[in-house]
């Protein structure tokens, strides 16, 4: 069952990833992509979460807890990214696309689309071992899962809003912001974006149950996503290009992803 809902949950996504790109073409800013994403993965992971075991009983607890992780985290993310991007200018990774692709760019901006529905698909299956853990009743582990959570989410607001705040102040424009967590990580926001799909394993991971370690698969993916594709490397290319050496001096002091006390200059 969980392989069959893996594939309702590609579908599904595909169709989502498809309306973000016209959407996107629309209204000539390829950030609604990201909106479109966030909100179609919590929907659609919640859902997965929410399929009952056993048609006859509905929802057990641990599925409704998991759906609530995965709601929780695509309100919170979803909704600043759509504040971001409506009546803002086009985020840098999507800009340097634009100018990137040129006269192909309908077409490429596809290419970037669609693959987010099976990255929705792989972080499903770590979704749905951790909501059809057999065990009945919640336990300690569905505690811890729910702080790590919590803590991904208070850290990832902090990270944002201090960037809100250095964006804001008239002093700092031009300028390499870092402030708060973002002298100690030059993403702090992505670092505890990828801390909540750690919550799932903590709830999830059985030595005795093979088919849990199906739970590490959204840390790695959201890892490889943030860290080598559509995160970190697009988004500091487009801030070297705006910001020169300040940038490439940032960048050799703070730590690109995990928080580490910065480097002397």
């Amino acid at each position: 069952m969980i392989w069959i809902l893996g594939l309702v949950v590609l579908g599904f996504m595909t169709a989502v990833m498809l309306s973000a790109w016209a959407f996107g073409l629309a209204r000539k800013n390829g950030g609604w992509t990201d909106v479109f994403w966030t909100f179609g993965t919590g929907v659609a992971l919640a859902g997965a979460a929410l399929w009952p075991l056993d048609a006859a009983a509905g929802p057990q607890p641990r599925q409704w807890l998991v759906a609530a992780l995965a709601a929780l985290w695509a309100f919170r993310l979803g909704s600043y990214i759509a504040g971001r991007v409506s009546g803002h200018p086009e985020d840098p990774r999507y800009a340097q696309f634009r100018t990137d692709f040129g006269a192909a760019y309908r077409q490429k901006m596809l290419s970037v689309a669609l693959p987010q529905a099976p990255a929705t698909a792989l972080l499903a299956l770590t979704v749905l071992v951790a909501a059809r853990k057999p065990d009945p009743a919640l336990d300690l582990r569905d505690v811890l899962g729910v702080a790590v959570l919590a803590i991904a989410i208070l850290g990832e607001s902090l990270a944002d809003a201090q960037m809100k705040r250095f964006k804001r102040d008239p002093a700092t424009k031009g300028r390499v912001c870092e402030a708060g967590l973002w002298g100690w990580s030059r993403h702090p926001n992505y670092f505890f974006e990828w801390v909540v799909w750690l919550s799932y394993p903590v709830i999830a991971l059985d030595p005795g149950r093979p088919i849990s370690a199906l739970s590490l698969i959204a840390p790695v993916v959201m890892f490889v996503l943030l860290t080598r594709v559509s995160g970190i490397p697009p988004l500091e290319a487009a801030q070297v290009k705006s910001k020169g050496e300040a940038y490439r001096d940032y960048q050799r002091r703070v730590s690109a992803f995990f928080p580490l006390p910065p480097k002397a200059s």
